[in-house]
């Protein structure tokens, strides 16, 4: 008998193959961690003096200024995605006809074009025009990589919004109407905040989306954290060979914080707005009343013939 409207449930047979299966891929799995293991303690990637580097002052400072550049460009890209994630989600629910076109016309074009051919197409862009663009030193590539984050991001925040103002029920954008209130005052004031809340999780994930795909910097030679470590990693030689593990490991790990910190900052904004009291409370409700108490109750200003 089907346990599930989905599949059906695996007999004797297929238990035992699905258990097989199972067995062979992790040995398969721990065969090539073992491997990648020998391989790099024969190059003498585990060796202490590996590991050392890092008690350089040099090399902690090339990483701390590596992490700060990270987050400069974070911080920047996030905003400006955010505001025109905002704009386009807006613009792609217009009721102007052109706005609306031209909105969606730009959300689908950039979120089809890869991130990484926006990056290098504006850096192209910039330096071919430096000094007409006003350019000077690193900031081609700066710009490069925080427009390309953006404008990528953007698209992708823009639908998200979009999602979250239709979530809203149409109750409360009928009310805000009613009461007089124009179009832009009901988006503002009604809908988006409420779109945001509800898709707070979201707006979260696609910025830790933003925060890992800084990384593609080191593509056009922007010094943010990972063109640091290649760098420090390709010059600098232990043992006749380069700390390229300890630099990936050590990197990785940086990632990972920044992003958990991250995932935290959006559990403890979620947790907050479910705490949040906000709307209007509703009055306790009174004791009922008996019908000659009710009339005892009556206004005085109200007619002999109402209280009869």
């Amino acid at each position: 008998m089907s346990s599930s409207v989905l599949y059906d449930a695996p007999g004797p047979k297929a238990r035992v193959r699905n258990r097989i299966f199972s067995v062979v891929g992790a040995l398969a799995v721990l065969g090539i961690v073992v491997f990648a293991v020998v391989r790099l303690n024969d190059k003498g990637q585990f060796a202490p003096e590996m590991w050392n580097i890092f008690n350089n002052a040099s090399v902690r400072a090339n990483i701390r200024d590596g992490v700060l550049t990270t987050l400069k460009v974070f911080a920047l890209a996030a905003v400006l995605s955010l505001l025109l994630g905002s704009l386009l989600a807006v613009g792609r629910l217009s009721d102007h006809k052109p706005v609306r076109w031209l909105a969606t016309a730009f959300i689908e074009l950039f979120r089809a074009v890869p991130l990484l051919i926006t990056i290098y197409a504006l850096w192209v862009l910039f330096l071919t025009y430096k000094s007409e663009l006003g350019f000077s030193g690193d900031s081609t590539s700066f710009w490069a990589l925080v427009i390309g984050l953006t404008v990528y991001n953007g698209t992708v925040q823009a639908e998200v919004l979009r999602a979250g103002i239709n979530a809203v029920p149409k109750g409360q954008r009928e009310a805000a109407y009613a009461l007089g209130m124009s179009k832009t005052q009901v988006m503002t004031t009604v809908l988006i905040p409420q779109a945001v809340r509800a898709m707070l999780p979201t707006i979260i994930s696609q910025l830790v989306v933003t925060l890992k795909d800084t990384s593609l910097g080191f593509l056009i030679t922007f010094e943010e954290l990972l063109y640091s470590l290649q760098q420090m990693a390709g010059n600098i030689i232990v043992n006749d060979e380069n700390p390229y593990f300890p630099m990936i490991v050590v990197g990785g790990v940086i990632y990972i914080a920044m992003c958990m910190a991250l995932s935290a900052l959006a559990t403890w904004l979620e947790r907050r707005g479910r705490r949040a009291k906000t709307g209007i409370p509703v009055a306790d409700a009174a004791q009922p009343l008996a019908a000659g108490d009710a009339m005892d109750h009556a206004p005085a200003d109200l007619p002999d013939s109402h209280k009869d």
